[in-house]
């Protein structure tokens, strides 16, 4: 009997799970042509999980950072734009993860402008994804004239994690490399490089000093002290024994 009634259980759960309804994409101004972008995925083992991206707005030129976490919801985002009269230039996705992806193909089929790494590209080519149409090289590149400048401060929550400076108005996206301050952990860790993920935060902390906001890719926003809290935290998870493969929220 105690067995019938674990089942039930479990179905139950796998039946709500499935029939959990993901909110729509929602987009919110910041700052001044800063709008943070929020979607929504379910994650197995962690439910619904919302994330993080931008679009960064200038003389009504607009571009993505991360895409959200479906086509559809890309779609929407597009079309926001358009209503608003801005041009799109393009996206840039901050490492190869679905919930920085998930829009390449379709933005690739509209024929708009999509950008990654050399080495987000070569993984999303292994795994059989879409790969955005440009890749970046070396380590510190300009976008949209100098609108945006993409900085990869070395591996972390992945080894192709990027982080995105808005020299206008002082403003860094750091996706997924970056947690929230309410996180407890590293997040999903299962292809992260904890190794290095420290050293990497105090790089982008050197190289962005003045950083007046700070994004995570998951989470609420904050300044720079959630640069300072993702290097603790990640030097708290490289001195344990046994490095952890998920804490605190599914990144």
């Amino acid at each position: 009997m105690r067995t019938y009634y674990l089942l039930l259980i479990v179905l139950f759960s796998c039946l709500a799970s499935a029939n959990e309804e993901i909110p729509s994409l929602e987009i919110n101004e910041i700052s001044k042509g800063v709008f943070l972008h929020k979607s929504y995925g379910l994650v197995d083992g962690w439910g619904l999980v919302s994330s993080n991206g931008l679009v960064v707005v200038n003389n009504r030129k607009a571009f993505i950072v991360d895409t959200p976490w479906s086509e559809q919801d890309t779609e929407k985002l597009v079309n926001w734009i358009r209503l608003r009269n801005y041009r799109l230039l393009g996206s840039i996705s901050t490492h190869s993860h679905e919930d920085r992806t998930a829009g390449i193909r379709w933005l690739n089929g509209q024929s708009i402008a999509t950008y990654a790494t050399e080495l987000t590209n070569s993984i999303l080519l292994e795994e059989g994804k879409e790969q955005a149409k440009h890749s970046l090289k070396g380590n510190d590149v300009e976008l949209a004239n100098g609108l945006l400048e993409v900085f990869y401060p070395g591996g972390g929550h992945t080894i192709d994690n990027v982080v995105v400076w808005l020299p206008r108005s002082n403003i860094l996206f750091g996706g997924c490399f970056v947690r929230s301050l309410e996180s407890k952990g590293l997040g999903y860790t299962g292809e992260a490089h904890i190794d290095q993920w420290a050293i990497s935060a105090e790089n982008t902390i050197s190289k962005y000093p003045k950083a007046k906001t700070v994004i995570p890719g998951h989470g609420e926003i904050g300044n720079i002290e959630l640069l300072k809290h993702t290097k603790f935290l990640a030097e708290k998870a490289s001195n344990k024994t046994i490095q952890p493969t998920a804490e605190a929220s599914a990144d």
